[in-house]
């Protein structure tokens, strides 16, 4: 590509002017600064002491031998210590021909390693809610993202299928539910479940304000509501395998499966592999018998298991409680063995909440204190709570934004929306249907994902699902103008390609086009390397950006010559793809007709 012989060039110039040997990785092309003529500038700094020279006559003796013995620059300019220079816009035609020719433009080779991307994690005793959304679209943008940079990729879903919290939905249901079912009620099942989880909070409530005015103190009543005392009964009768209890976990689990199916379908997610805790809870006792055994763990005298991470910067961790039962880390560490073994990743990648940084820095310190051989692979992939304009979440008093709830509204918002704007004109009823599905998820994924993962975000439906500005929806207009283009290119035959010998000039509009076409590659390493579907929605946005400015200023059939028009609809027709391919890895369909 481009970028790649113009650093080839400057390496050569190295080794002819200083006879010094400059690697392509120590090449690094910048975009030029808008005030200043050029494409890209090469920084002569770092490299003084090669050229013995001082900056400005350093850059101007390279920029004269690039002029003299590379095809692809046309001029350059020196400010500084900063290398301009402007590429002859033949080359351009000619990496718009290179990239037209290459259908995996935009997918790059095998690197022969293998990354698990762990995302959505719910529980079984509520529903998806917004929170989990942007978790979903995270987690699926980053497992595209990573095999587009040449990983194989696996996408597991660990579902917290047991514990205290599921035994509180089946404890307000075995109150109050009189054998209500999902079919007998209406309910998806997820819903019904998540209604007992609310209804068991209320009742503690209750029951704690009722002690409290008893003159209990709070936190004693917290301790000895009734409803506590029997939750751990039911849990405790869990674990023991008591049957009527194990029937009706696995009864109301089983309801909540077939709810999450249907939102993950709807939301467009599927996972290659699902893990269950009830199946991985007791997974870490192995570990712990080894961390013992090599002196990486310790017991205090109660029993208890421990790990001393002082060293680290971190602090003492229990991994055991002193009745043998297992913690979180006890669980999460055998899970990782057990994931290892299942598919012998390079790097597993774990999608959640920033609330939980401290707990996996922990777990991966101590992986690396076991000697495990991939614990230099494990990576958080760490973001920021959704907030609403109405404020915080909370699941136990029924305040969240429930997952279908939300994907219904933006369905039904992207419809008056469109409406409003006569986009579905000459559509069917399914066409118009399916198109604001398209536009209401690609919205509501594009708002989620555009944001910095690490970034704490402000949800706002509305503004979301607008046809101007920073959004989905902007983007996937952009891709149906292009696709009208190149229909009615079709329709005059005039969409076979162009002969690059005849295009002998062409304008600014189209090289800032082709020049963020070429870079798309560069991107989704970059999108890759820092684990950030935020840099390929932004590309995105950039490119659907150029394009209408090109759209605006260059008349594409209005031309004389039939050559530039045949390059111009190539131009048009390689954008579309990079979107279409862009919005992709975002996880976003494109529409055909707006």
């Amino acid at each position: 590509m481009l970028e790649a012989k113009i650093k080839t060039s400057v390496s050569k110039g190295f080794k002819v002017l200083y006879n010094h040997d400059l690697s392509l990785d120590e090449v690094v092309l910048q975009p030029t600064r808008r005030e200043f003529e050029g494409t890209y500038t090469f920084v002569i700094f770092p490299f003084l002491k090669v050229t013995k020279a001082g900056p400005e006559g350093s850059g101007r003796q390279l920029g004269e031998w690039l002029l003299k013995h590379s095809a692809d620059v046309s001029a350059f300019n020196v400010v500084k210590g900063f290398l301009n220079l402007e590429v002859n816009p033949k080359s351009w035609v000619e990496e718009l021909e290179r990239i037209t020719a290459k259908a995996s433009y935009g997918s790059l080779p095998s690197n022969g390693e293998k990354v698990m991307v762990e995302f959505s994690s719910p529980n079984t005793n509520k529903p998806l809610h917004l929170g989990h959304l942007r978790n979903n679209f995270l987690g699926d943008s980053s497992a595209r993202i990573l095999n587009a940079c040449g990983y194989e990729v696996l996408k597991v879903n660990l579902v917290n299928d047991r514990g205290v919290h599921i035994c509180k939905s089946m404890l307000a249901y075995q109150k109050s539910g009189n054998g209500e079912t999902p079919e007998s009620t209406g309910l998806k099942g997820d819903h019904l479940v998540g209604k007992y989880y609310v209804e068991f909070d209320k009742r503690y409530k209750e029951e704690v304000s009722e002690l409290v005015s008893q003159g209990v103190s709070p936190e004693e009543a917290k301790k000895q509501a009734p409803s506590v005392k029997e939750v751990q009964e039911v849990l405790q009768k869990w674990e023991s395998g008591d049957k009527e209890i194990v029937a009706l976990w696995e009864r109301m689990n089983n309801w909540v499966y077939e709810g999450f199916d249907k939102t993950y379908k709807t939301m467009g997610i599927r996972f290659d592999r699902m893990y269950k805790e009830s199946n991985t809870y007791l997974s870490g006792k192995e570990v712990i018998e080894e961390g013992l055994e090599k002196g990486v763990f310790f017991k205090k005298e109660n029993g208890s298991v421990w790990v001393d991470l002082t060293e680290e910067g971190l602090d003492e961790k229990l991994v055991l409680r002193a009745d043998g039962t297992a913690v979180y880390m006890t669980q999460d560490m055998g899970t990782c063995d057990m994931k290892h073994k299942d598919f012998s990743f390079d790097k597993s990648v774990y999608v959640v909440g920033n609330e939980q940084d401290y707990h996996f820095r922990v777990l991966f310190a101590i992986m690396k204190k076991l000697g495990r051989s991939y614990a230099e692979g494990l990576y958080h992939l760490s973001y920021g709570m959704v907030d609403l304009p109405s404020g915080k979440m909370k699941s136990r008093e029924g305040t969240v934004v429930d997952a279908d709830d939300l994907l219904r509204e933006m369905f039904d918002t992207a419809e008056q929306h469109t409406k409003t704007l006569g986009k579905t004109e000459g559509m069917s009823d399914k066409e118009a249907n399916k198109l604001y599905s398209i536009l209401g998820l690609g919205a509501l994924k594009y708002f989620l994902l555009k944001i910095d993962p690490k970034k704490r975000m402000l949800f706002n439906p509305k503004e979301s699902v607008e046809f101007q500005g920073h959004t989905g929806p902007f983007i996937q207009y952009t891709h149906a103008r292009i696709a009208a283009i190149l229909r009615r290119a079709n329709s005059l035959e005039m969409d076979g390609g162009f002969d690059v010998d005849k295009v002998h000039q062409i304008n600014r509009r189209e090289i800032d086009l082709i020049y963020r076409i070429s870079g798309f590659e560069n991107v989704i390493l970059e999108a890759g390397r820092d684990y950030s579907p935020a840099i390929i929605a932004q590309y995105a946005y950039d490119l659907a950006k150029d394009y209408n400015g090109f759209y605006q200023e260059i008349p594409i059939f209005n031309e004389e010559s039939k050559e530039m028009i045949r390059f111009r609809i190539v131009l048009s027709s390689v954008t579309g793809r990079i979107i279409k391919k862009a919005m992709g890895l975002l996880g976003i369909e494109v529409p055909e007709r707006m």
